[in-house]
């Protein structure tokens, strides 16, 4: 890169893929839930620690800071929780 505008051009197109790629993931989020029955199936502490773990060790591997990794990922899962406990209200209704 020679410029903060190559950098910044290549920033956003990762950014682009990223949202692509969270979208995908939300799909999938939404297809798990139809196969959870409460809200607590839905939290999964143990679940969330395995994927945050598994993130970590994949961001090692990859050269990326495990506190980033750890970081995004809750923030992700937490968002996508939310997400699914706003769907399961939605079906009681």
């Amino acid at each position: 890169m020679e410029s903060l505008e190559e950098v910044r051009a290549r920033i956003d197109a990762l950014d682009g893929e990223l949202v692509r790629l969270l979208a995908e993931r939300q799909e999938l989020v939404k297809a798990a839930a139809a196969f959870k029955k409460d809200e607590q199936a839905v939290r999964a502490p143990d679940r969330v620690e395995r994927v945050v773990a598994l993130a970590r060790e994949r961001a090692e591997t990859a050269g990326l800071a495990p506190e980033v990794a750890d970081a995004v990922w809750r923030s992700m899962i937490g968002a996508f929780i939310e997400l699914e406990i706003t769907e399961h209200a939605a079906r009681e209704a």
